[in-house]
């Protein structure tokens, strides 16, 4: 090898990460070329001693020990426990944050208490005319489950929106890192990345059909496609297919898409909710 081996590139092959991965027996890859190079090269040995003993004073970060799917597991078990939508087919929201759940529970919660509460607190009960009395508590019973109904459904739009767009990020990365990677290298990485994210992204999308966020669902569309794309390429790409993958990245503007939705989501979901209106009763 005629260069010499950049600071970053001796850091990648000391913590064993992106091209520099430890090698499966008996492979001639990027790893073993820099150990040949380091014995032949001294100034790159040098350089890698120094950084050895500077990163042998870093204290790594201990690991969590829950992984991208503990929010589904956990999303799984409550998920029948919480109120339906009356809309037939509705599916419930996946892959959500443990911190959105709690969120979630507690908004519901206290959408539930105001309700009980409005209906058992005693209040004054106003004369009305003979026959008007049934025909007002019934009205009045409809709006207050119409209100809480719709305030169910906009907790979970709202989570939804949040979630897709936590999606979307995870997958920019991806994407990102595709249109990166080198000519000629091991996307075995990314392609593991994406295989997670594919299952998660046909949920979302089934669910904003659902919830009638067809510009939503039309995004997720096109990053299944070029997510499978990526899972079923070949883990050491050849330079000519991994250029293929990226010229039609760029055909579909799909980078772009998908920040410009990761956006509107959170911009929709940090806005305030619609105030519900109360109708008098004659």
């Amino acid at each position: 090898m005629s260069t010499h081996f950049t600071e970053d590139e001796l850091t990648l092959y000391y913590y064993g990460e992106g091209r520099y991965q430890t090698n499966r027996p008996g492979d001639k890859g990027p790893r073993s070329e820099v150990v040949r190079h380091l014995d032949a090269c001294a100034p790159c040995a040098a350089l890698y001693r120094e950084i050895t003993r500077t990163l042998a004073l870093v204290t790594a970060p201990e690991t969590p020990e829950r992984d991208d799917q503990y929010g589904l597991e956990v999303w799984q078990r409550i998920r029948h426990q919480l109120p339906e939508r009356d809309t037939p087919g509705w599916m419930t929201l996946v892959t959500l944050r443990a911190d959105r759940l709690v969120l979630a529970g507690a908004a519901a919660a206290l959408i539930l208490v105001a309700f009980v509460a409005g209906r058992m607190w005693p209040r004054a009960t106003p004369v009305a005319p003979p026959g008007t009395t049934s025909t007002t508590s019934a009205t009045t019973v409809a709006a207050d489950a119409g209100s809480a109904a719709a305030a169910g459904n906009d907790v979970r739009h709202r989570i939804l929106l949040t979630s897709v767009a936590d999606h979307l990020d995870r997958s920019e990365r991806v994407l990102t890192d595709i249109m990166n990677a080198p000519s000629r290298g091991d996307i075995s990485t990314e392609q593991g990345w994406a295989d997670d994210l594919l299952t998660t992204s046909r949920l979302y999308r089934q669910d904003a059909v659902e919830a009638g966020e067809s510009a939503i669902a039309a995004v997720l569309d096109e990053l299944e496609r070029s997510l499978l794309e990526i899972v079923h390429s070949p883990s050491p790409i050849a330079a000519a297919d991994l250029e293929q993958i990226r010229r039609r990245i760029d055909a579909a503007a799909l980078l772009f898409k998908v920040r410009v939705m990761s956006d509107e989501l959170r911009q929709r979901d940090s806005a305030p909710a619609p105030r519900a209106t109360t109708q008098k009763t004659s």
